[in-house]
C-alpha cells in the first residue's frame, strides 16, 4: 500500500510547520496522521472525546489511537474524559437524529477544547479527523472547527481528508493495523439507535471490544465507524 500512490505535499493555512489534530479514533485519524507527517509537518494528536460511552468503549478507542501514534513517533495528548459536562451540553437533545442539533453541540464542544489547547500551546492551526467519515456531515464538522478557531484568532484547516484516496487508505491502514472497528458513532444515544437498527435487521446488539478490521470486521469495505445509515 505504501508504495502504490504518490502523496501530494500538503500545505496548512499560512504555511505553518506544526499542526494540532483533534482525533476521534485511530481508524479515522491514521491516514490523516500519515498524510500530515509525510508533508514534513510537525504533528501533535489531541484526544478529547467525552461523547464516547460507555467507559470501556472509550478506553479501547483511545488506546488504539495511542498505539498508532507511538508507532509513528507522534506526540499524543490525552485530554480529560469530560463526560458529565458533555451530558450537560446535550441535555434536551437526546432524541435528535445523527447529523442533527446534538451532533452540532457535540462537535462544538470538542472543537472548542481543541482550539483552547492549541491557543495555550502555540499552535496557529488545528484540524480534526471527524470529517473523514462518510457518515459525518463534513460541512457540519468544518463549521464547528471554524467557530472554535475564531475564538482564539486561530485557523481551522478545513482540508477534505476524504478526497484523493483518503477514505480508501483509511480502510487499508485500518486493516493493516488490525484496528478495533467501532460499530457506532460513540455516544450512548448513537448506541441506542444503532442497536435498535441492528435488531430490526436481525443482528445482535453491539458487544464491546470484539470486532477488528482485517479479522472479523462486519463490513470490510465500510469507510465508516458507524455501520448503519444515519437517520
Amino acid at each position: 500500500m505504501k508504495n502504490s500512490f504518490i502523496r501530494e505535499k500538503l500545505v496548512p493555512p499560512g504555511g505553518v510547520d506544526k499542526v494540532l489534530l483533534h482525533s476521534c479514533c485511530a481508524p479515522c485519524s491514521a491516514e490523516i496522521m500519515d498524510a500530515i507527517i509525510a508533508s514534513g509537518i510537525h504533528l501533535t494528536v489531541f484526544f478529547y472525546n467525552p461523547n464516547i460511552h460507555p467507559r470501556v468503549e472509550y478506553e479501547i478507542r483511545k488506546n488504539e489511537n495511542i498505539r498508532f501514534a507511538k508507532k509513528r513517533g507522534i506526540e499524543f495528548v490525552d485530554a480529560d474524559y469530560d463526560k458529565d459536562r458533555w451530558f450537560e451540553r446535550v441535555k434536551g437533545l437526546e432524541w435528535e437524529p445523527e447529523r442533527g442539533k446534538r451532533c452540532t453541540v457535540c462537535f462544538d464542544m470538542r472543537m472548542e477544547r481543541t482550539a483552547l489547547y492549541a491557543y495555550e500551546h502555540g499552535f496557529k492551526v488545528f484540524s480534526s479527523s471527524l470529517g473523514i467519515s462518510r457518515w459525518k456531515d463534513f460541512d457540519q464538522v468544518t463549521s464547528a472547527g471554524i467557530r472554535a478557531a475564531s475564538r482564539y484568532g486561530l485557523e481551522y484547516w478545513s482540508y477534505n481528508w476524504r478526497k484523493k484516496g483518503g477514505s480508501e487508505r483509511m480502510i487499508l491502514i485500518s486493516k493493516e493495523e488490525n484496528f478495533y472497528q467501532q460499530l457506532y458513532c460513540g455516544c450512548i444515544y448513537s448506541l441506542r439507535d444503532t442497536n435498535q437498527w441492528r435488531l430490526s435487521k436481525g443482528k445482535p446488539k453491539i458487544t464491546f471490544g470484539k470486532t477488528f478490521y482485517g479479522f472479523d470486521a462486519e463490513d470490510s469495505n465500510s469507510a465508516s465507524s458507524n455501520l448503519h445509515p444515519p437517520s
